[in-house]
């Protein structure tokens, strides 16, 4: 090569190096901004996506309903203001409420705590010892609940007639609601960790001190929820402590209403009773503090060891053996004995097949609008939570703390001094069963809804549904075992309901529970065996989901 042809390449390679380079970085930066551009249009559709999602909507429906919810509370402050304050505090400060408040509390303080010591010795002796037929204790601790507590009371009347006051009540009390107890404490058990029990042995405590001080305090969420629903229960009690001549804030607002329609009187007490509820809820969370209960990581994945019971075996049966026959042996025995004096002439078609119809039309179509009712703050719940969202849940959750007669008395009250034509009809008792079963069916609704994933809504808005439509024909279908669930489990509270059903329902219409009262209440406890058989009957389902539910909680 020439000097000159050396020289030109000196001079020329560098300046072609750099173009070189120049071009292969010009290309990287499109190929770089090409992808950004893919990145941010991809976001762009995930971001249209989200907000596509029918969260406006759904929000109005959900406050609606929370609307509702609040028409109780709002009845109470608007007829304490109406009556003015001299007359609440002539209705409110009186001998006949104090009265009342010492029964009630007298009647809590004894019935819970028998409660806790009934429902956590028969947990801690079906989960965690070597007792015979383990399993079958453990399911009859749980029949009970298919029983309706005012059926506890009538079998037990008409075993001993002269069963009366505070003593009887407490006692019938014990036996018809412990196993809102035993069913929380018992799936507790199950998923405890039990190296924290060997650790506790290891440092020297004895078994019992194992328990008090190692197992007894992780069982406290689940004491403070079981407590909390049978205190609320005892409040709402209405036909149990009627039947045994019991006066409490239940029997006395129904009895003064009956005396007198939209009484003050029977508002100013229903306004007490409010109180009372939501001074248990704050007591709740009060008890409950906020310590931590949960551990990282799943912890030790076998069983808990069960307890040798030894020579103690046979009084550890005897135990259950006697609760059985408390629980269920007397109101059955009671039952037949009253259906053999009978006969077939007391199974009247025209009688208890209309009622058994009417119980059947009201709960089903409870059930379903009452799910229908909760579907929106369930899938908020799940979708979208906020604090907003966790306001109008709470809104949806508190108003089945009240007692049946206080959603009854605001619903009467209502009607009859502003819409008058709804009064008595079968709108207004659908009302007062949505409002009442409200945290039954979000219960279900939420779990199911949890467990679609929220990716095929999106991926159903990407196709070209609509959120509505994504939700109804993706998210709905898939959480329909959870709806059926949630409509079944409304169904079968409407089917025992009581004092609403006695204050609201239409001329004409009896159901299984107000034709039974109604029965009882003339002393015919022969007629009135019929329906509460046919209650049992349709309660039994409800009690085997709450129990297989149990058991799938703990993972059996």
């Amino acid at each position: 090569m020439t000097d000159h042809g050396n020289r030109f390449l000196t001079r020329r390679l560098p300046s072609f190096f750099s173009v070189t380079k120049a071009s292969a970085l010009l290309q990287d930066n499109r190929s770089l901004v090409t992808g950004l551009a893919g990145n941010e249009a991809r976001v762009s559709t995930i971001g249209s996506l989200r907000g596509r999602m029918p969260h406006a909507s759904v929000v109005v429906f959900a406050t609606i309903v929370a609307l509702f919810s609040l028409v109780p509370l709002g009845f109470i402050a608007w007829i304490t203001y109406d009556v003015g304050w001299e007359t609440v505090k002539a209705l409110v400060f009186r001998p006949r409420v104090g009265e009342l408040m010492i029964n009630t509390v007298f009647l809590e303080a004894l019935t819970v705590p028998l409660s806790i010591a009934l429902a956590v010795t028969l947990a801690w002796l079906t989960e965690r010892t070597d007792i015979p037929f383990a399993r079958l204790w453990s399911w009859l601790a749980v029949a009970p609940l298919a029983v309706p507590a005012f059926v506890h009371s009538y079998a037990w009347i008409s075993l001993v007639p002269g069963m009366r006051g505070l003593q009887s009540g407490v006692f019938v009390s014990v036996l018809a609601y412990y196993p809102f107890l035993y069913l929380p404490v018992a799936a507790a058990l199950r998923r405890l960790d039990p190296a924290i029990e060997d650790a506790a042995a290891s440092l020297g405590l004895g078994p019992w001190r194992v328990f008090f001080r190692a197992i007894l305090p992780q069982l406290q969420l689940a004491i403070c929820g079981g407590s909390l629903l049978i205190a609320l229960h005892l409040l709402s009690e209405y036909g149990l402590y009627v039947m045994i001549r019991f006066d409490t804030f239940a029997t006395a607002i129904v009895d003064q209403f009956q005396s007198a329609y939209n009484s003050p009187a029977a508002n100013m007490l229903g306004g007490v009773l409010v109180g009372c509820c939501l001074f248990l809820l704050g007591l709740e969370i009060l008890v409950r503090g906020n310590e931590r209960y949960a551990r990282v990581g799943s912890g030790s994945a076998r069983p808990a060891d069960r307890r040798r019971l030894g020579w103690f075996t046979i009084p550890a049966v005897l135990l259950p053996i006697v609760v059985a026959v408390l629980t269920l042996g007397v109101p059955l025995v009671t039952l037949g004995r009253w259906l053999y004096l009978g006969g077939a002439d007391i199974w009247r078609l025209d009688t208890v097949g209309n009622a058994f119809i009417q119980t059947i039309i009201l709960a089903v179509a409870g059930g379903v609008l009452t799910t229908i009712a909760a579907v929106p703050m369930a899938w908020l719940s799940v979708r979208a939570p906020g604090r907003f969202q966790r306001f109008l849940e709470a809104c949806h959750y508190y108003v089945g703390s009240l007692p049946g007669v206080v959603v009854a008395l605001a619903l009467v009250t209502i009607t009859v001094r502003l819409m008058l034509p709804l009064y008595q009809t079968f709108a207004t008792l659908t009302v007062a069963y949505v409002l009442l079963f409200l945290p039954r069916a979000m219960v279900g609704l939420r779990a199911s809804i949890a467990q679609a994933p929220v990716e095929l809504e999106r991926a159903a808005m990407g196709l070209g549904r609509t959120p509505s439509q994504a939700v109804r024909q993706i998210t709905m279908r898939l959480a329909a075992p959870g709806f059926a669930a949630s409509v079944a489990l409304v169904a079968l509270g409407i089917t025992n309901e009581l004092t609403a059903t006695l204050m609201l329902s239409p001329n004409g219409v009896e159901t299984l529970s107000t034709k039974f009262w109604s029965l009882t209440s003339e002393i015919d406890y022969v007629s009135a065996a019929p329906y509460a058989v046919m209650m049992i009957i349709l309660s039994l389902p409800l009690t085997l989901l709450l129990y297989s539910q149990s058991k799938r909680t703990a993972g059996q």
